[in-house]
Formats: C-alpha cells, structure tokens, sequence
C-alpha cells in the first residue's frame, strides 16, 4: 500500500499535524492502534493538564477545535509568580504585554477528544495498526504490514519506534528528578495565576484550573529528585496525601491556604532530549523529537510549533519536489533550530543554576529574578517569547 504522507502517532501532536497538513491538501493518513473511548468529562479533572500558549492557541484555532473545547474546563491564567530559593522572585502579568491572558489550562483528554473528532469529520484515513520498523522507504507495521510513503512522519513518543529502525541519532541524558503530579482543592482562590518555586529540591509549580464543585483547585507539577520522589511514590494513597499535603504546606508557605490532594499521584522520570529530526523521507515531531525539563510548561507549545512548521514546509515546497525530499526537509529543520535550541538552553540552564548549592550562584540567581522584577521592558520580553508573540 502506498501512502503519500503517513503520520505515526495519534497523540495531540501527531493528530495535529495530520490535520494542519490535511487542512493544506496534503493527502494524509493516520497510522496508529484504533483509540480508546475517552471517559467523558468530570471531576476530578484529567491528570495531565497543559499551558496551552498563546502561539499553540493560535494554531489550534487555525485547526478549527480550539472553540470545540468546553470552555468552562479551560481555565485562563492572567499571571505568573516564580519564586527562587531565598527572596528572589517575578512576577508577570497579562496586562504588562497588553494580552488578555498568558497561557490557558486545558486537560490532555480533552485536547485529544477535539482533535479525534475532527480528524475523522475531515476525512483524514485512519489505519489501525502500529509502526514497528522503517526499511527502504516503507514503514512496517505490527499485522506485517508495508507501507510506502514519500514521508513517514514520527509521531510516536519518546520511544519512536520510527525514530529508532530509520537510524535517526538521539541525545538523552537523565535529570535524576521525577515529576510528581495530581490535583488539589485549595483553600483560597488562586486567582487565574500560576506560582512556581525553585527549591533545593526541585522545581514546584500550581496551575490554576477551574474552580470545583468542592471551590478553587489547581493542578501540582512538583519536579522532585528522584530519591525524594520514590519514597513519596512508595507510600500507600493515604499516607502519599498526607505527606504531600504536609510537604506543600511548608514549600508554598500557605500561598494558596491548605492544599488537599483530590486525584491520584502520577510520576514521570524527566529527560533532556534532542534527536537528529529528519532523513530523506522522514520527520519528527513532538516528543519523537525533542524533550525538555518541564519548569517552563513548554513540551506540548514546542510538538505543536513542530506540527506548524512541518505542515508549512511540506505544503510550501516546489511542485516537483516530494513531500519527503530531504531539501523540504532540511526547511522544517531550519523554522524549528532556534526556537528549539533557545528552550533546551533555558530549561537546562534553570535547572543547573537552581540545582547549584553555591553560594554565589544563590546569590546571583535570586539577584537576578529581583532585578528582573524591577525591569518593566524586560518582563514584556520575557512575557512576549514564552508566548510566541
């Protein structure tokens, strides 16, 4: 069987960029196991939750399913407090770049049930099957499959399968940290702002959701060490609460009041990742790509910047060149070198410079967020890249 483009992957990158090629007349198809009817939405709120910028937002639009998402699980923030390991910290607000919001909060579950649907409504063909090797141009699927494509595209997570059997060269080196992550009833309102603390040990983040039925609550991203993280993860649900519950009353200073645990607790070991992204006849995109540390909120914004400019390059190129023709390609590479580089830069560098116990560097780093503070310009410039504006 012959495919112009085939996308392996149905996660939220993969989905998108079969559909932002699709909505460019490209010819795509969807090669990925038929998914499981998502549970419909209620309370507790789904465990994975992401700061959707205003660039993502935008594309999303562009999709046609950012207005299919229900809005009263999408929960704007209107500003941000970091706070460093002593008596430094900033604070940004939506109104210092004249925006209405910094970034939005939405569920996984929901993002993907839009994009599903509107797969299927745009007629995008959906093969049920899974990519487990890439020989000669032709994807091979898990039924013995061959598919031919002029371009294969990894949507497959972090451990593409695609990736691996078409020789695409990884780089990953492990933080040692475990991201720890549920969700909270909180005593007093959070206000539409996200707070974050970087600690000794590790980098603590609220976001805001909307409110319950029990009142405010927020979603909890605590990047802990992992020694730290398994002795939590270990404990029976009950003692985990309470030793979370205790943990965050001192690391948050009563911020947000008492925190209560309301969900389950989820961990996920983080890395630092960067891969070789194309090969004649192959892309990635999203995790298949790249992995940051998840302090700045921007793994899913940099897989869905990945899915724009993809789309936009393979629908750019010259009418007699293929979707898969490596110079096409090497454009993709180009539109994604920079924004990529810039986050892998800043994320790693934050998570060094807090994990450093130097004392000058403690200085430095909680001098600098102050100064930062007291720096108008340059919180707009901060405000304005983190959105893509």
């Amino acid at each position: 069987m012959s495919k112009e483009i085939l996308v392996c992957g149905a996660g939220i990158v993969g989905l998108a960029t079969a559909l932002a090629l699709g909505r460019r007349k490209q010819p795509v198809a969807i090669l990925a196991p038929a998914p499981a009817p998502l549970p419909p939405a209620g309370d507790p709120y789904y465990p994975r939750v992401y700061a959707i910028s205003p660039a993502s937002q935008r594309f999303l639009a562009e999709l046609g399913i950012w207005d299919a998402l229900p809005a009263e699980r999408i929960m704007p923030v209107q500003a941000m407090e970091i706070h460093g390991d002593a008596d430094g910290g900033v604070t940004l607000d939506a109104w210092q770049a004249a925006v209405p919001q910094l970034a939005w909060i939405a569920e996984s579950s929901e993002i993907e049930r839009v994009l599903m649907q509107a797969a299927r409504l745009s007629g995008i063909s959906w093969i049920q099957d899974r990519c487990v090797g890439y020989e000669n141009g032709a994807v091979l699927t898990e039924q013995g499959g061959q598919l031919r494509a002029d371009l294969a595209i990894g949507a497959d997570g972090a451990g593409s399968p695609l990736r691996e059997a078409a020789g695409l060269r990884q780089q990953s080196r492990p933080y040692d940290d475990i991201a720890l992550v549920t969700h909270l009833d909180a005593e007093i309102a959070h206000r539409g702002t996200a707070l974050q603390w970087f600690r000794e040990d590790g980098v603590l983040a609220l976001l805001p959701l909307p409110d319950s039925a029990r009142g405010p609550q927020v979603s909890l991203v605590w990047s802990l060490r992992a020694a730290a993280a398994r002795v939590i993860q270990a404990l029976p649900p009950a003692q985990q609460a309470a030793r979370l519950e205790a943990d965050l009353a001192l690391a948050t200073g009563g911020r947000l009041g008492r925190l209560a645990v309301n969900a389950p607790v989820h961990g996920f070991p983080l890395f630092l990742e960067q891969s070789q992204m194309i090969a004649p006849g192959v892309a990635l995109v999203g995790d298949a790509a790249h992995r940051v540390h998840p302090l700045a909120g921007q793994g899913l914004n940099l897989g869905l910047g990945d899915a724009l400019a993809l789309a936009e390059a393979v629908a750019g190129r010259e009418s007699f060149r293929s979707a898969g023709d490596i110079r096409v390609l090497r454009r993709y590479r180009r539109a994604r070198a920079e924004p990529l580089l810039a986050m892998r830069v800043a994320t790693d560098g934050l998570h060094r410079l807090f994990g450093s116990r130097a004392a000058p560097l403690a200085w430095l780093r909680n001098t600098g967020m102050s100064w930062v503070d007291r720096t108008p310009a340059l919180k707009r410039r901060l405000i304005a890249q983190a959105s893509g504006l």
